[in-house]
């Protein structure tokens, strides 16, 4: 705001230090600190009410509608697809992404590498449903146990009171 350095302070210093005094100088400082304090608040609180009134009347959307308009090719681009409904590069390129997965997964396998390997996928898929089997049974057991050892200690300390 005021581009003031620090020989311009120094001076503004010197001065109110005659003129105010020693005794006062504080006290002067404090109250300028207090109501530059009081007016960034309220430039603060002023601001946050014109952008709050201004999404309430739309503004950033006629915004976005403005930058868009800002870039001809894009704005024309995007209207054309919209009129004619059709997809935009991003979504085509999303399909045939599927489309090539979709196919990589329905591949026969052609030669001993790619039958060895499909093998091997069924086999780690076997031995992973085995340990997630086996971990059930487990966490099954394990909760069975402290549940009989929570009824245990209740019955225990029902019987002791």
């Amino acid at each position: 705001m005021f581009d003031l350095g620090f020989m311009e302070m120094l001076v503004i210093g010197v001065v109110a230090l005659i003129v105010v005094g020693p005794k006062d100088l504080p006290g002067l400082f404090r109250s300028a600190g207090q109501f530059v304090g009081k007016a960034k608040g309220m430039a603060r609180e002023f601001s946050s009410a014109m952008n709050a009134a201004a999404d309430e009347a739309g503004v950033s959307e006629i915004n976005k509608t403005i930058k868009a308009a800002a870039n001809p090719q894009k704005f024309g681009a995007d209207k054309i697809r919209e009129a004619t409904k059709m997809k935009s590069s991003d979504e085509v390129q999303a399909e045939q992404r599927a489309r090539a997965e979709a196919k990589a997964a329905d591949a026969k396998p052609q030669n001993e590498t790619d039958k060895l390997r499909a093998k091997m996928t069924d086999e780690r898929k076997a031995t992973a449903e085995k340990i997630s089997k086996a971990m059930a049974e487990k966490a099954e057991a394990r909760m069975a146990a402290e549940k009989a050892a929570a009824e245990a200690a209740a019955a225990e300390a029902k019987d002791g009171s």
